[in-house]
């Protein structure tokens, strides 16, 4: 029995991990647990309430294995980097990037563990050659093997665009407008309000990062605006924290409104026009003066995607990217190609593919070892 453990050290990375998960737990020749980390709700501006708890036993009471210890185990799959990978012994570590897009803090993470030997897997060519040219590959081995985060729409007995839309009691009729912006940098402090009424003909819903709600990384106002002024709305919804996953709703969206959000990278895999509201990109930087961005949002799908820079422009691209264009569907065709491999549902059984033949590799030379030490 091979065993495998899932660190969540986010909630919202298990919407990249689940479709893993799923797999690996048709077949019985592994034992899966799963163990969540580092998130935590940020109170009075100071206090910090960690959410692991809450969240293993949520995961306990939808039927998952919690782990008592991260020691033992064969295969360790995260969504980020980790903060101490002693601790999971000598486990093939396996890196699943829990959101894919155009921050730097991708390159940054491995960067700072070029030590730590990492199983990379990426969605397509452009990420493998992004690694590559910032130099932070390290000891780790990068593998393209598509999104799995996007297979579940693939397989059989996924919800119908309708069947969600009316669980969240709007319009089916309607075209369907995405806003998930950011925590960093955000244009939640610029668009605000102006979202609900450029969206009144349409159906809005409203999906903040994790961060924005947690109050650590991003302040609280963030969820309270919307919060305080979604209600006098009726063709808007705004998630609530408890929607870590966003895949359902790019799903049933015509057209999706983000800044530099890795949902732009999904939504382009979808094949559909999404909107970028364009940020002044020389100035947002890290602490050390690093760039926040790897491109410049205004460039950034160019011919492909439509571009803003201020709330009043929000009705007019809508209609412009529910308008059919097949030269721009054109383009998005060529981005699409470079940006991924294999949209297709099988990204997740590419990657347990690649594990098995690691884990098989790691066993050969082990054995190898262990003869050639007998043998002295």
């Amino acid at each position: 029995m091979t065993r495998l453990l899932f660190e969540v050290g986010h909630l919202y990375h298990w919407a990249a991990l689940e479709p893993l998960y799923q797999v690996f737990r048709c077949d019985p020749r592994y034992e899966i647990a799963l163990t969540c980390s580092h998130d935590v709700e940020r109170r009075l501006g100071v206090f910090n309430r960690s959410l692991q708890q809450e969240l293993e036993a949520r995961f306990g009471a939808a039927g998952l294995t919690v782990a008592d210890d991260t020691h033992g185990f064969d295969v360790v799959i995260v969504g980020d980097t980790v903060r101490d990978p002693k601790r999971y012994g000598t486990a093939l570590l396996c890196f699943v990037n829990h959101g894919t897009g155009i921050k730097t803090i991708l390159y940054r993470h491995l960067r700072a563990h070029k030590q730590t030997h990492y199983e990379i897997f990426v969605e397509g060519e452009y990420r493998v050659e992004q690694i590559r040219r910032a130099g932070v590959e390290g000891c780790s081995t990068v593998h393209k093997v598509g999104l799995p985060k996007l297979d579940p729409l693939f397989w059989p007995g996924y919800p119908t665009p309708t069947s969600i839309l009316k669980g969240l009691g709007l319009d089916p009729s309607k075209p369907t407008v995405l806003f998930a912006p950011t925590y960093k940098p955000t244009c939640i402090d610029i668009v605000r309000e102006h979202i609900l009424e450029a969206t009144r003909e349409y159906n809005l819903i409203i999906k903040l990062h994790q961060y924005s709600w947690r109050g650590k990384y991003a302040p609280h106002w963030h969820h309270r605006l919307y919060e305080r002024v979604v209600g006098r709305w009726p063709h808007a919804v705004l998630l609530p924290v408890e929607a870590y996953n966003i895949v359902p709703y790019l799903y049933v969206a015509d057209t999706l409104i983000s800044e530099a959000s890795s949902t732009l990278f999904d939504f382009l895999a979808l094949d559909k026009t999404g909107i970028i509201f364009v940020l002044p990109h020389d100035t947002m930087r890290h602490h050390d003066g690093e760039a926040l961005l790897s491109e410049d949002p205004q460039h950034f799908l160019t011919g492909a995607f439509v571009h803003i820079r201020q709330p009043h422009e929000i009705r007019d691209a809508i209609t412009d990217a529910l308008r059919h264009d097949p030269q721009r569907r054109q383009q998005a065709q060529q981005y699409r190609d470079y940006f991924f491999f294999g949209l297709d549902g099988g990204a997740s059984r590419r990657t347990k593919a690649v594990i098995e033949r690691l884990l098989a590799e790691k066993g050969l030379a082990q054995r190898a070892s262990v003869k050639l030490e007998r043998e002295r």
